[in-house]
């Protein structure tokens, strides 16, 4: 190779790499917005067909999600027009690359903003229980941030579940898997068997929860757990992310997984944590569709 060659090549390879580092860094976290659609099918499906939004992960803060980008993922998704919306926690955003927070009490106004036939519904996420630093010194809740949801019209389920008569499921909210620190260690407040419980009839069943990790134990009685979390690894290639936080790893990391003839459902959510970087994984409002 001579040299002409060499520093064309080392040219090129430099602006590739500026280019993909403003696209992971600018463009993908901060201006791409999609919609990603699933369509599941179930035998035992006795409801009438269902839409339902995902919004996970927000991770609300300047400059990649202010205000105005809430509003903008309000906007598409109420045009929609799901049967229900599902907020799936981590509103709180915690990466070094924020330089301006953005205030629950200021958040949740925006988010009220959804409709949906159905309702609008939320569980936390292990951020919003981190962030409290009163329930951190309890070990428990009331949680302020579930706290100004429901002011917000908003409902919170923790452990919680309830029936949506009109459209003949039940809806239900697990409690975040690794809310409390402990000797240097996160624990969960989570409680699936109680949970479960509160279900009375065999009308199928809809399960929020934070963090997929769950779903090995969710029983077939399920029939669609939701998860965010992983925000897909953040960087994503060919299918395979090189870092995600669940401890299996890639199993759960994004999308639809079918095991065992149950279904799981992994949202790519919205913002950022740790870094604020996305590369292959973006932003998205996610839909899924139930039916027989």
């Amino acid at each position: 190779m001579n040299r002409r060659r060499f520093i064309k090549g080392l040219l090129a390879a430099t602006l590739a790499g500026l280019v993909t580092a403003a696209y992971g860094f600018i463009i993908e976290p901060a201006v791409r917005l999609r919609v990603r659609k699933w369509r599941i099918q179930r035998d035992d499906w006795t409801a009438p067909p269902l839409r339902i939004a995902v919004l996970s992960d927000m991770h609300v803060g300047e400059p990649y999600v202010g205000l105005n980008r809430v509003r903008q993922v309000v906007r598409r998704t109420n045009a929609l027009a799901p049967d229900v919306i599902l907020l799936l926690g981590d509103f709180f955003a915690s990466h070094k690359g924020v330089s301006d927070t953005v205030k629950m009490q200021d958040l949740a106004p925006v988010l009220a903003g959804l409709e949906a036939k159905n309702g609008v519904f939320a569980v936390l996420g292990n951020h919003d229980w981190w962030d409290d630093r009163s329930a951190q010194r309890r070990g428990s809740g009331p949680n302020r941030y579930a706290e100004i949801l429901e002011q917000n019209g908003i409902s919170v389920l923790s452990n919680a579940a309830i029936k949506l008569e009109t459209q003949g499921i039940w809806l239900a909210g697990l409690e975040d898997q690794l809310a409390i620190w402990r000797n240097g260690k996160p624990q969960g407040l989570d409680d699936l068997e109680g949970t479960l419980a509160q279900i009375t009839d065999d009308a199928p069943v809809v399960m929020m929860a934070h963090e997929p990790d769950v779903f090995p134990t969710v029983p077939g009685r399920v029939a669609l757990t939701l998860s965010g979390h992983t925000h897909g690894g953040q960087v994503r290639l060919f299918g395979w992310s090189p870092v995600v936080p669940s401890k299996f790893g890639n199993r759960y990391a994004y999308g639809h997984v079918r095991e065992n003839g149950r279904d799981l459902v992994v949202s790519g959510g919205i913002g950022c944590s740790i870094l604020p970087v996305r590369l292959g994984v973006t932003p998205e409002i996610t839909v899924v569709e139930m039916s027989a």
